[in-house]
């Protein structure tokens, strides 16, 4: 998956931090550099559901070239837990909070974590992309993805959309073609659907 990644996971303005303490949702923990993997297998040995989403690099030194698996949000590991548990997860060494607001931890989307899951089992290739917010807007029409909208952004020959975890403030990016994306128009309120195709036709000649 080459597209960065804006926005899989958004915070929800209304309700965003009520949750019922003892419905399992799915939270981010902050943990210590470089302890991300250790922190995952010590919450597996707590039967603790957790999600580490990983991307592969290549890193070459002078005499040998080898593969690694990195975490593609460094600093971060996805639990899902009851609110009620979550000492559980506060009392494993490495994991530094439970990331929220006010002291309260804030929990993500069930749908976006499972996406992106889904995607990373699917072989799309995701990478790390510094965090971005700014930028023209496109929503993915196809895949494990769809529906999910990101900002456009070229990399050589390629397009890439940035998707991004606003509550954690990272994004990444993976590789889409241009016929999987549609962009996002503003227009005045009761504009017919119509008037976007000229433009979305321009925005597919304009990526092409």
């Amino acid at each position: 998956m080459a597209a960065s990644v804006v926005q899989i996971l958004e915070p929800r303005e209304q309700g965003f931090l009520s949750t019922d303490p003892m419905q399992l949702r799915w939270y981010a923990a902050y943990t210590r550099a470089n302890h991300e993997k250790r922190v995952r297998e010590q919450l597996e040995q707590k039967s603790v559901e957790s999600f580490l989403p990983a991307y592969e690099t290549v890193r070459r030194w002078r005499d040998r070239r080898m593969r690694l698996q990195l975490p593609l949000f460094p600093g971060y590991v996805f639990v899902r837990m009851a609110l009620m548990d979550r000492l559980r997860v506060l009392q494993v060494p490495g994991v530094v909070r439970l990331v929220g607001f006010n002291g309260t931890p804030a929990p993500l989307p069930d749908q976006d974590i499972e996406s992106l899951r889904g995607a990373l089992c699917q072989q799309l290739r995701a990478e790390p992309h510094p965090y971005l917010t700014i930028g023209k807007r496109v929503r993915i029409l196809r895949g494990p993805l769809e529906g999910k909208e990101g900002i456009l952004v070229r990399r050589k020959a390629n397009l890439r959309v940035i998707l991004s975890i606003d509550l954690i403030v990272r994004s990444i990016a993976v590789d889409v073609d241009a016929v999987d994306l549609e962009p996002i128009l503003t227009r005045p309120v009761g504009t017919e659907s119509r008037a976007a195709t000229p433009s979305l036709r321009a925005f597919r000649r304009g990526v092409a």
